[in-house]
């Protein structure tokens, strides 16, 4: 039987165990935060599920004009926060009229770089995770880069290295709901019993996503341990990366 990675189990393609190496098996997991254990249950770690909502979506170019970040732990919410941000630019009609959010509403917030300090704090010593977490991440990078805050912000703030993978509901939807047509936050949501009342506002879409990934997380299929989850996660990930690539094609 092979051993799965991060078990140690001290035996050798042969099968037989040999006494007292397994820790210099020990198989290191890309995309893990080094200070959580990677046989930690993920379930026993604070997850900070953060989401943005922007003036478009090129993070290159579009800003956040409102940042929800909500913390879980055991799936129990255990901490919320939200700010409105000055994007310091017009917002346009059409993300307005998806958001709701309007100049008038961020005219006397903040801009991002007032409050990097407070973002970096909340999503510290947390597992990071968005839904749909590519757009969400490169939305925070970005501003952190245009704040030029990035590099005085604590190290222990995972969701800001580069190295570490976010978790992401999305990919786990697409695998576990794979016959439902829309994975859609709000569709996805309504299938498990979880309530979203405020789509498109930050912290109502971000707490919706933690109870969904809590949801999903029950499944037989989620690996129980945080390197295993990572290790999944990225495994699937890619299987539907490629998925996509192919259809596309057709």
């Amino acid at each position: 039987m092979k051993a799965l990675a991060g078990d140690g189990c001290g035996c050798f393609p042969t099968g037989r165990h040999y006494a007292g190496i397994a820790h210099l098996l020990r198989v290191n997991i890309r995309g893990v935060a080094e200070e959580i254990p990677q046989d930690t249950p993920w379930g026993d770690v604070p997850i900070a599920l953060l989401d943005v909502e922007t003036t478009g979506r090129d993070a290159s170019r579009d800003r956040v004009v409102e940042i929800g970040i909500v913390v879980g732990r055991a799936g129990d919410v255990i901490a919320r926060y939200n700010w409105l941000v000055n994007p310091g630019v017009p917002i346009p009609e059409e993300a307005r009229a998806v958001h709701g959010i309007s100049d008038a509403d961020v005219a006397d917030a903040p801009r991002f770089e007032a409050i990097a300090h407070e973002v970096a704090r909340a999503l510290e010593a947390c597992i990071p995770a968005a839904y749909n977490a590519a757009f969400d991440r490169a939305f925070l990078i970005s501003e952190f880069v245009r704040a030029r805050a990035d590099r005085s912000i604590p190290s222990a703030a995972p969701a800001l290295r580069r190295e570490v993978d976010w978790l992401d509901p999305l990919v786990w939807a697409r695998d576990i709901q794979s016959d439902e047509r829309s994975r859609a936050l709000g569709d996805v949501a309504a299938r498990l019993g979880v309530r979203l009342e405020k789509a498109h506002r930050a912290s109502d879409d971000a707490e919706a996503a933690l109870r969904v990934f809590y949801a999903l997380g029950k499944d037989p299929r989620v690996p129980h341990t945080y390197g295993a989850l990572v290790q999944e996660q990225r495994r699937l990930a890619n299987h539907q990366a490629d998925a996509r690539r192919t259809w596309q094609k057709f």
